[in-house]
């Protein structure tokens, strides 16, 4: 890791955010292509322990550490990502329509506060395309999720209906679950309209749910919403999810734009010309106490929480564990620690778990709270 951030971070830096971010998704797609890189790269980084031995959605795991939506868009990168150490790791956010996006700029960094501002607004290439992708990737070394959402036509486009809404998830649904390990249904992203307006509302959740129960679903399946404790949000969510039995969890999103709570070390000179959502350290505490009320009121023998929002080290990661997330998901990590960051969280995870006596993380999951 401090060969990184030491040497290729500085120079990754001089880049525009998103060229960097590009440049450094090539690489992982180049690098799936040879073996022995593959293998280089698993030697070096992965992590094997009984102590992290764990499941999601009933997919065995060899770690909790997985990557989050949002780093490799249209799965260029896929063949590669279960050789850095993941134990588990997802791709999209995928529409079922090809989409450009917001208008650049749209990625931006905050160094000070080791976060990143993120207004991509779901560019990637289409539900077909991608799964014609995947369709060729062969076998998988960690389980792949895709995360799937309404397909954003961009500033200006007239507003879908709510039956198009609904079949823009179908149609993705149906074409990438078979090249899928689990469904990740995102029902909240911060930076393109449409969905997340209508799936506030839970009613709108169900009636989604009842489209893509007709698909025969033979995945787990986990639902991405909006960032809330609030307990009559989680309470309403839970009541219309139970009768659908393939939803096996939930994960939170980021906020849209930048609420008072975040306290950002930075300058508001800054950030305030940078339209879209905070990722990375800030957003922890909300992120937390989502994980914490969802984790208290859900039934615990039938949902899974993945924890995602600030994970930076492996205290971070254990706290998300504690307060009830089965495992965990990085993105704005990488971009400041580099890839090395998922062997640190890992190892270190093996050993807070020895200080508290655990014999394998999924005792710790929850423990905050007895």
């Amino acid at each position: 890791m401090r060969m990184y951030t030491q040497f290729v971070r500085p120079l990754l830096f001089q880049l525009n955010p998103e060229t960097a971010h590009t440049l450094t998704i090539e690489v992982c797609r180049m690098a799936g292509r040879l073996p022995p890189v593959r293998h280089l790269f698993r030697r070096c980084f992965n992590v094997t322990d009984p102590l992290l031995q764990t499941s999601l959605g009933g997919l065995p795991i060899g770690n909790p550490i997985g990557l989050a939506a949002g780093w490799d868009k249209s799965g260029h990168a896929a063949r590669m990502l279960g050789y850095l150490g993941f134990g588990f790791a997802e791709i999209g956010s995928i529409s079922a329509d090809f989409s450009a996006g917001n208008p650049r700029p749209r990625l931006f960094r905050l160094p000070q506060d080791e976060a990143v501002v993120v207004y991509y607004g779901l560019p990637n290439e289409g539900a077909a395309v991608i799964a014609r992708r995947l369709a060729g990737l062969g076998d998988r070394t960690v389980p792949l999720g895709v995360n799937i959402v309404k397909t954003n036509r961009g500033p200006g486009a007239p507003p879908d209906s709510i039956d198009d809404t609904m079949d823009d998830y179908v149609r993705s649904f149906r074409q990438l679950s078979p090249h899928a390990d689990y469904m990740m249904l995102n029902l909240s992203c911060p930076n393109a309209s449409g969905g997340k307006d209508l799936f506030a509302d839970v009613e709108y959740i169900g009636r989604l749910l009842d489209l893509i129960a007709v698909q025969e679903v033979k995945l787990p399946v986990f639902l991405k919403v909006m960032p809330s404790a609030d307990p009559a949000f989680i309470e309403a969510l839970l009541e219309k999810v139970a009768p659908h039995v393939w939803v096996n969890g939930f994960c939170f999103n980021l906020s849209p734009g930048k609420p008072d709570w975040l306290r950002l070390k930075t300058s508001s000179d800054i950030w305030s010309q940078m339209p879209g959502a905070v990722s990375g350290p800030p957003v922890e505490k909300l992120a937390n106490s989502c994980i914490s009320e969802l984790y208290t009121r859900m039934p615990r023998n039938r949902f899974e929480i993945v924890g995602v929002g600030g994970v930076s080290s492996a205290e971070d990661a254990y706290r998300k564990i504690c307060l009830g997330a089965s495992a965990v998901q990085i993105y704005t990590a990488m971009i400041y620690q580099g890839p090395g960051v998922i062997r640190t969280l890992n190892e270190g995870l093996c050993d807070l778990l020895r200080r508290d006596g655990f014999t394998n993380i999924r005792e710790a999951v929850g423990s905050a709270h007895t």
